[in-house]
């Protein structure tokens, strides 16, 4: 019969593509991973993957069956839930997922209000980009989390939108736009944007900030976090959208830079997320009340 062992062995091959970063997240050994795999595969009659010493891929039969297990794996992760919630003695815990972009910036804010509001409740937070977050929730690894929209998203799981997030354009103080308190749409055309890395959502979203107009990214740097922008347009190094939470959060404070305000800019809308057939909505929707709360807080320090 097949196990849940298994099916957490293919699911974690897929989100890696590497046998020793998939036993790794198993916390088993790589034979252990691999004996598994290879009785999954005997009892169904199919290759999950093909493997050389080099590289792992797919097949895809694997890659539809890993999608399958992560849909059962979540189901299982609910039941167990469901039970725990009936039963509970002691603390609860939520494994609470956030992206970089928006985490930091509002997570110190919204902790001391998450205790007062749910005291016996443990978080245990990770930080990681968002579609590695997606597969995180629909494999039962990850409870809840806090990412932005728009991002296609399977149709297991809920929303509930917080707050949307426009944004300032940073300069060097003495650019040609450093000078200016509200920027459009005009200013921005022909100028190319220090952007993050592709796979953070925030970069998707700051080159369609405006509809029907494309914005340039200066494709000669990528920053892995929004500090590392900051730090580059100081230098005189280029110009970049910062998310109004993180210049709320400071992220500019110590930074000698100008921020003009982007009119006409579409913003980004920050989110909760969870499985729809997790017992602990009502929950989640206490945290979403703690990060609305820390976000008006923020606004107005």
């Amino acid at each position: 019969m097949t196990t849940l062992r298994q099916l957490r062995f293919l699911v974690a091959l897929d989100d890696t593509q590497n046998f020793s970063r998939a036993s790794e997240l198993c916390n088993v050994t790589q034979s252990t991973l691999s004996t598994g795999l290879k009785e999954l595969e005997e009892r169904l009659g199919v290759r999950v993957a093909e493997r050389t010493k080099q590289s792992v891929m797919m097949t895809p039969v694997g890659k539809e069956l890993a999608e399958r297990a992560r849909g059962i794996l979540s189901e299982v992760q609910d039941f167990e839930d469901r039970a725990a919630r009936e039963n509970s003695v002691g603390t609860s815990s939520i494994r609470f997922g956030t992206i970089p972009t928006v985490g930091p910036y509002l997570m110190p804010r919204a902790m001391p209000l998450l205790r007062q509001r749910l005291p016996e409740t443990k978080f245990y937070l990770r930080e990681e980009l968002t579609d590695r977050l997606v597969d995180g929730l629909m494999d039962g690894r990850l409870d809840l989390l806090l990412l932005a929209l728009p991002h296609p998203l399977p149709p297991q799981i809920e929303t509930e939108v917080l707050f949307s997030d426009g944004y300032y354009l940073a300069t060097p103080a003495d650019h040609p736009l450093g000078n200016r308190d509200k920027v459009g749409a005009d200013d921005l055309t022909d100028r190319h944007l220090l952007l993050l890395e592709k796979g953070h959502c925030l970069q998707r979203h700051a080159l369609s900030s405006f509809s029907g107009i494309n914005l340039d990214e200066d494709e000669s740097f990528s920053a892995t976090s929004l500090s590392t922008l900051v730090a580059m347009v100081e230098e005189d190094l280029g110009i970049t959208l910062l998310p109004k939470l993180a210049v709320d959060a400071g992220i500019s404070k110590t930074h000698h830079l100008h921020l003009g305000d982007v009119e006409g800019a579409i913003p980004r809308d920050v989110a909760l997320a969870w499985r729809k057939s997790s017992p602990s909505a009502d929950t989640f929707r206490d945290v979403g009340s703690c990060l609305k709360t820390a976000r008006e807080q923020l606004a107005g320090s």
